[in-house]
């Protein structure tokens, strides 16, 4: 725990031995039956097994991350970094200041050992005064055992992982996911410094040499997660359900944003109750944005108005409780019917996103989903006469003397999806931008068009006006297949899905 957490705490103690013993008295016994083996746990250790491989001999140290103060002794809620999830099975709200350790074998390969803070017992003063930890806080946390048997991993005590982490650590690579934890990566770096007592002359090396190490295990760790398997495409087939849900809700309550006011927060508030109640929250946090909010990228403020007669762009994603989110965006018109105006906006942004679905199968580069949907995004903006003077789409598309198009499409076509709403993003680029489609990826397909409400370089009408369609692909054996299919995307069966939920 952090000084400044420490400092946090000012909450109740036990001030009497008599209160110690009163306090921990007269409870029914916890029960001892211990948890089914979780469905994830042979996953998990599958995904162990492929990073033991990448690095034999080597100490892998794989923290969740701690609690994090949100405002004096209020902490944020707790999810663990996504490395140390994909290699659990852990889902929300565990287990802060867990570490994982992948410790090598003689004869080769890891043994998994999770390092914890156990259920503290009724007896200890941490059940009574530890307002972060103590079960008459946060309630009863998992056993040694239970950890054990539901996870298939050796458990011991967080007490442990110091002597434990340091243990021959001047004779062996100890590599650590560096921004899961920093304050434990400062002192495993220490750890480090100290066991191989390096010179002074050597000092800036030896640290260099350690950082290079600690990016090679997140590479890995991040590029491990390009291929889902069997788990994780079923889990975001999940989250994928579920964001439909919260998407036809937002649909359902379109009217009544309108007339309370201050509407995108709640198309926000709507959206977060449904993926709260179905998942373990948001994937990241909500873009409700109408009319000209819809033309700034990241719109996450949501404090505008829902206007008749204007578009809202909703790009949101439920997290499930294993943690893997959906991210798909849809572009609804406020009274349920586009314009003449929007509809050709909107027409272009699909037709863009149908072509680069197209060419989605296994060995096509990942660069040219992009490349075919800003293809068609140009070819739409030259047709318009939006395209400077003498520059056609060939021009536009220039990567060293043109680019016009980006003025009205700045962002990437694809990413990965998974764990992160931005996942994979440490593996490298041979692997990733430069990479090609394998069967079981997930990636989004997100084109857009944006013309900002004082831009005059566009006819009035177009004016104030963003549109994005982002669907969740995952490339099979094939070609591909788009799981979010389930939520419209043309202008007329948008405007269709509207009718129905509204019942007209």
């Amino acid at each position: 725990m952090s000084e400044e957490q420490k400092k946090s705490l000012n909450g109740a103690r036990p001030t009497t031995d008599e209160l110690r013993s009163f306090v921990s008295s007269g409870w029914s016994p916890r029960s001892t039956t211990l948890p089914e083996r979780a469905e994830v746990a042979s996953y998990a250790a599958t995904r162990r097994e492929a990073i033991s491989a990448r690095f034999p001999g080597d100490r892998l140290v794989i923290p969740a991350g701690g609690l994090k103060v949100r405002s004096n002794d209020c902490d944020y809620v707790f999810r663990p970094h996504s490395a140390f999830a994909h290699l659990t099975g852990f889902g929300g709200d565990q287990e802060p200041d867990a570490v994982l350790v992948l410790e090598p074998r003689e004869e080769g390969g890891h043994d998994a050992v999770l390092y914890f803070r156990p259920w503290g017992g009724r007896d200890t003063d941490e059940f009574f005064s530890d307002s972060r930890y103590g079960e008459f806080w946060v309630g009863p946390r998992p056993t040694l055992e239970d950890i054990e048997a539901e996870f298939g991993i050796t458990a011991r005590h967080i007490d442990d992982f110091s002597d434990a982490v340091a243990k021959d650590a001047g004779h062996l690579v100890v590599r650590v996911v560096r921004d899961a934890d920093r304050d434990l990566t400062a002192t495993l770096d220490e750890v480090r410094s100290t066991a191989t007592e390096e010179s002074e002359e050597s000092v800036e090396a030896a640290e260099q040499t350690r950082v290079e190490a600690d990016d090679a295990l997140a590479s890995a760790l991040s590029s491990l997660r390009l291929v889902k398997d069997e788990y994780e495409i079923e889990q975001m087939r999940q989250a994928v359900a579920a964001t439909q849900e919260g998407f036809e809700a937002v649909i359902a309550e379109l009217r009544e944003a309108l007339a309370r006011g201050r509407g995108e927060r709640w198309v926000e508030g709507v959206f977060g109750l449904h993926a709260r109640h179905s998942g373990n929250g948001i994937g990241y946090e909500s873009i409700c944005a109408s009319g000209d909010h819809a033309t700034t990228l990241h719109w996450v403020k949501n404090t505008g108005d829902v206007l008749e007669g204007d578009l809202l762009l909703l790009d949101a994603g439920v997290e499930v409780d294993s943690l893997f989110t959906a991210d798909i965006t849809r572009t609804l018109p406020i009274d349920g019917t586009f314009t003449e105006t929007q509809r050709t906006i909107y027409d272009a942004v699909y037709a863009a996103q149908q072509a680069a679905m197209q060419v989605m199968r296994p060995g096509v580069k990942y660069s040219e989903i992009h490349d075919t949907a800003i293809r068609v995004i140009a070819e739409h903006l030259h047709e318009w006469g939006f395209l400077p003077e003498g520059v056609d789409v060939e021009a536009a598309l220039d990567t060293e003397h043109g680019q016009q198009f980006r003025r009205w499409m700045v962002h990437g076509t694809s990413h990965h999806l998974g764990l992160d709403v931005h996942d994979c993003a440490q593996a490298t680029r041979e692997e990733y931008k430069d990479g090609v489609l394998e069967a079981g990826m997930i990636l989004t397909v997100e084109p857009g068009l944006y013309f900002k409400a004082d831009d005059q370089l566009v006819p009035e009408a177009f004016r104030g006006t963003g549109v994005r369609i982002e669907d969740d692909v995952l490339i099979t054996a094939d070609g591909f297949e788009n799981l979010s299919a389930g939520m419209p995307r043309t202008a007329d069966d948008v405007e269709a899905w509207i009718a129905r939920i509204w019942g007209r």
